[in-house]
């Protein structure tokens, strides 16, 4: 779980944050000096920072400046007065959100998720390539090969091959198909979803003599590892 770094000088608020961060299982430091939290930001890897803007030593900007010289880890500021003056600057420096004093710590927490989701999607490897078995898709180039054989693919065909792929050893039903590759709304007709891997099936498994594409009765479609 996430180590997240408090630095606030009213205890009592501390105490508080630290105690629902735990309870929802993050790992949680605490500073109340502007100098001691800069140190421990910078030094005790931590992946999330909750910093006040009134601190004794540095202020909450000072210290958001600094940090972002050598770290780019999410900092949410905490404000007591609604200035815009303050969210300003501290947005203009290089924090991810803020929040005014008192807070909803439900709305805090959820501020807090979505930094660290940020955050994680910023460091995952991007893949320029899905393969199975003999099948390689190049996403970069938006082209299929199966062994040295280049498949010719239309752009749904593909996307829909890409989402199977990506999610491969996992039933996907028409419905999430459907609003994932074809980008709207289930309306009630996923037959268009059936007529597509039946495409794709005749291009590639019936072709090469596979199985590829796995039909989960009353679920959607599978494509599993080969074993």
């Amino acid at each position: 779980m996430a180590k997240i770094l408090i630095i606030e000088d009213e205890n009592k608020i501390a105490r508080f944050v630290e105690l629902e961060l735990k309870y929802e299982g993050y790992e949680v430091e605490i500073a109340s000096d502007g100098r001691v939290g800069l140190e421990m930001a910078l030094h005790n890897n931590v992946d999330l920072v909750l910093l006040d803007i009134m601190l004794p030593g540095l202020s909450g900007i000072e210290v958001c400046r600094r940090i972002r010289l050598d770290s780019s880890v999410p900092i949410i500021m905490l404000t007591a007065k609604d200035d815009v003056t303050d969210k300003v600057a501290g947005l203009n420096i290089g924090a991810d959100d803020y929040m005014t004093k008192p807070f909803a710590i439900e709305e805090l927490l959820a501020r807090i998720r979505v930094a660290l989701n940020r955050q994680s999607k910023m460091y995952q490897p991007k893949v320029d390539v899905l393969q199975i078995g003999e099948l390689k898709l190049n996403l970069t180039s938006h082209s299929a090969f199966y062994g040295e054989d280049e498949l010719v693919l239309t752009k749904k065909e593909f996307e829909l091959l890409e989402y199977l792929l990506k999610n491969k050893n996992i039933a996907i039903t028409r419905e999430q198909l459907l609003n994932n590759v074809w980008d709207y709304e289930y309306l009630g007709d996923t037959n268009v979803v059936d007529v597509y891997v039946r495409y794709l099936r005749q291009k590639i498994d019936d072709k090469y003599g596979i199985h590829l594409i796995s039909t989960v009765r009353g679920v959607g479609y599978i494509i599993k590892d080969e074993k």
